[in-house]
């Protein structure tokens, strides 16, 4: 009787060669499968390991993991969740073979990628002959070749039971080449462990083989060993570029960025450029602007001025290539303008580049909000003093200060509107939404805004696409990409994403923000945009006023009289210069500060109209919680019945916060 001790069970394992008890199911602890042949068993422990797995090696020395030895382990070698098989992209239960550079297989994978490329061929290829990519088009199209991780449709291939699949063509690849692109060392044949690009494309291939020299971290796909000498693509450019192998260290003309092996040239533009940069689309309609923008080699300034991405905001080499409109000075770097797929949709031709732009010049202009009824002249310059908006019944006419502690009814009361939301047109496409859509403006809303998050009422701009159910408040749809901040001398601008500082406002970590080039300050965009400068709270009679700096050094003045606890004396607060009383802006500003009272709705739990109320002296009790209702209520307008609930009691309510 053959007893082999292993390392996974405390117990010695017995060999059984599989004729007896053919009865008995019993499964590898090691892969999982159904054992069928011979194993080694534990039987009074229920353990059992396939004869393959129980003479597994404790080491592998993989030849396409060539830095370091592939250890076996039982479980998965990290704390939490288990670990993606790097040969078939599944997950890894049970034992694998683990490597410190992140590289896990399932332990079969391990013997399978070991066996079936480097092992016995032509025993494989007996077993699994070489079908037709013209065989299961339909099953394949989602299929990929392992090793180069291309569609099985357009070769013929290799396939294994283990639903394990192989281009002919791959399965012939040499394991190491010479290539004229890397003349220091040989290129091996390896799995792609660091996720280095490849240094002709410039893309990452993760899963699957490349060709790799790990001491100068260097890397090929397999497909752009060989690529063909030339490359044409009439859509971006008009003349072919030629392939040039030398490793020698360029500036793309078309990206703007380095490029330090394979390059390609246009020989009639003196153009050089990376292999990725070739199909470039050469218009795009970016998400940033609102107008289409074309690709251009070099941009002419006269002015000699410099240029900073709008995106970004590092300058712009204008020699080189960049996205640009001419319309209005924009200009943001080629990786910026393309970082996400999602950014930005591609325009094919020119004639459809100069429609778009003119009918995007065309949306504000022919789709006003309001139309003209009196003007008068000041000076050079004629004025508007009197409107018709398609919002209101009557005429609005233009006044230079609002009384009474109204708010404009585009952003928040009584009617009357702000003379920037009146002039805003009736179509308008948002700046950074993710659909090429152009948003309605559309009044009497309630709503949640898809950027700032507030419930708020009164006029939106809801996005045209069908299935798009956001709307934006009037306070997001112009976020300027720079502006003059009340709480610094410089202009600050606005960063998508910009990690690891803290607001200068409210104090909290921030990821998107406004930032001065200049010096150390940061401010959530929401703090720029969302913070009123003056404001009314019960605490006090006076109007507070935003404050941005402490001039009071002593620490017990440093305190919040609306919660009583301490206040940051280097965060933004509110003021009152008369009393000497300073608050939190968290503390004075409700989250329902944007919605407008006496604006009505209807409550599917109510047979009339609601109207939004504050109640600031006399208190009623919440006819759903018995509750007093202070601050923001709802209030039957029919005069005989008596309802009114709390804003926070109503289904509406309800609704958005768990929306």
């Amino acid at each position: 009787m053959e007893v082999l001790p292993h390392f996974s069970h405390v117990h010695p394992l017995v060999f059984n060669d599989g004729r007896s008890h053919k009865s008995e199911e019993v499964y590898c602890c090691a892969c999982g499968e159904l054992v069928s042949g011979p194993r080694f068993s534990c039987v009074n422990c229920g353990f059992h390991l396939d004869k393959n797995c129980a003479e597994a090696t404790v080491e592998m020395n993989h030849p396409f993991h060539r830095k370091h030895n592939l250890k076996l382990m039982t479980s998965s070698p990290y704390v939490e969740g288990n670990p993606i098989c790097g040969f078939c992209n599944n997950i890894c239960e049970k034992f694998v073979y683990h490597c410190s550079c992140n590289l896990v297989f399932h332990i079969k994978c391990a013997f399978l990628s070991y066996k079936f490329l480097v092992k016995n061929f032509r025993e494989l290829v007996h077993q699994d002959k070489p079908i037709s990519s013209e065989c299961h088009s339909q099953e394949l199209k989602r299929v990929q070749c392992f090793a180069c991780q291309k569609s099985l449709l357009e070769f013929d291939y290799i396939s294994h039971d283990s639903g394990f699949y192989l281009h002919k063509k791959c399965f012939k690849l040499p394991l190491e080449i010479s290539h004229l692109s890397h003349r220091y060392h040989s290129l091996f044949l390896e799995f792609n462990s660091d996720h280095l690009p490849c240094q002709i494309c410039q893309e990452i291939q993760h899963q699957g083989l490349v060709y790799c020299c790990s001491t100068c971290m260097f890397v090929l796909h397999i497909e752009c060993v060989s690529p063909p000498p030339t490359i044409e693509d009439p859509s971006s450019h008009e003349h072919p570029f030629t392939r040039c192998l030398r490793q020698l260290p360029f500036n793309c003309d078309v990206c703007g960025t380095l490029g330090n092996y394979v390059s390609y040239i246009c020989l009639a533009c003196s153009l050089i450029i990376h292999k990725k940069c070739i199909s470039l689309p050469r218009f795009i309609k970016s998400i940033w602007h609102d107008h289409p923008i074309s690709h251009k080699y070099f941009v002419v300034d006269n002015e000699c001025t410099t240029h900073d991405c709008r995106i970004c905001h590092k300058e712009v080499n204008i020699e080189c290539g960049s996205y640009y409109c001419s319309k209005c000075k924009f200009i943001i770097h080629v990786n910026c303008a393309l970082q996400k797929a999602r950014w930005y949709y591609k325009i094919e031709l020119k004639d459809d580049f100069d429609k778009l732009l003119n009918a995007m010049l065309e949306v504000v202009t022919m789709n006003p909000s309001f139309s003209i009824r009196k003007m008068i002249k000041i000076g050079e310059k004629m004025i508007n003093i009197e409107m018709e908006h398609f919002s209101h019944q009557h005429n609005l006419v233009l006044s230079d200060e609002v009384k009474e502690r109204r708010y404009c009814d585009g952003c928040k009361c009584y009617f009357f509107l702000h003379k920037s939301c009146a002039e805003l047109p009736k179509k308008k496409q948002i700046w950074g939404h993710v659909h090429q859509y152009s948003s309605i403006l559309t009044p009497n809303c309630l709503f949640r805004c898809s950027i700032c998050h507030f419930i708020c009422s009164g006029f939106a701009f809801k996005c045209e696409f069908y299935l798009c159910k956001e709307h934006i408040c009037l306070r997001c749809v112009e976020i300027p990409l720079s502006c003059i901040s009340g709480g610094h001398k410089h202009l600050i601008l606005w960063y998508r994403t910009y990690f690891g500082q803290c607001c200068n406002a409210c104090g909290n970590s921030i990821d998107g923000l406004y930032r001065c080039k200049a010096c150390n300050f940061n401010v959530h965009s929401a703090c720029v945009n969302l913070l009123p400068q003056t404001t009314w709270h019960k605490s006090d009679r006076h109007c507070l006023i935003l404050t941005y700096h402490e001039d009071n050094d002593y620490s017990q003045y440093h305190y919040c009289v609306v919660c009583e606890k301490e206040r940051n004396p280097n965060t933004w607060f509110y003021h009152c210069p008369i009393c000497d009383n300073s608050a939190h802006f968290s503390c004075v500003l409700r989250d329902d500060r944007f919605v407008k009272c006496r604006s009505k709705i209807k409550e599917s739990d109510h047979p009339h109209t609601l109207m939004f109320v504050e109640k600031v002296y006399d208190y009623p009790e919440c006819h759903k919680c018995g509750h007093r209702c202070m601050d923001l209520a709802l209030e039957c307008l029919d005069a005989e019945c008596k309802y009114i609930i709390h804003w926070e009691c109503s289904t509406a309510f309800r609704f958005f916060r768990t929306a």
